[in-house]
């Protein structure tokens, strides 16, 4: 497996992918958040391929006070592997690299198999409550 940065050429890849793994939503344009993420950083959007193919993504973000992860998506076919693991230890070295002192995820509270895999990973609920506001609807 190799871990990289994110290709133009993965495009149409990784947006299959995400659908594939549930994580494209009404309110987002994943088209529009790639397009976001290579103007700025594209550094810490990673993906993981295996002999050629995408089989998974994290993209990651800091703005010089926190670290976050997005997109973390492993195709069904190669979930149970370390593939989740490989990407989230590589952004936070990547992180770390930066002088980050933390990393928030956002996920669904009911995606029980994500959460189960971050408090394997010594993650842990905070009770920060989050507050959103579109500034850019995409559909």
């Amino acid at each position: 497996m190799v871990i990289r940065p994110f290709a133009y050429e993965d495009f149409d890849t990784v947006i299959v992918l995400w659908e594939r793994c549930n994580l494209v939503n009404d309110a987002d344009d994943p088209e529009m958040d790639i397009e976001r993420k290579v103007a700025h950083d594209p550094d810490l959007f990673l993906v993981a391929e295996i002999a050629g193919e995408v089989i998974g993504t994290l993209m990651g973000g800091y703005d010089g006070h926190r670290g976050s992860g997005f997109y973390l998506a492993v195709h069904p076919d190669f979930r149970g592997r370390g593939i989740a693991n490989a990407l989230i230890n590589r952004l936070e070295k990547k992180l770390l690299a930066r002088g980050c002192p933390k990393i928030h995820y956002m996920l669904s509270a009911e995606n029980y198999m994500a959460i189960t895999m971050y408090e394997k990973l010594e993650y842990e609920e905070e009770s920060t409550l989050l507050l959103a506001k579109r500034l850019i609807i995409d559909n």
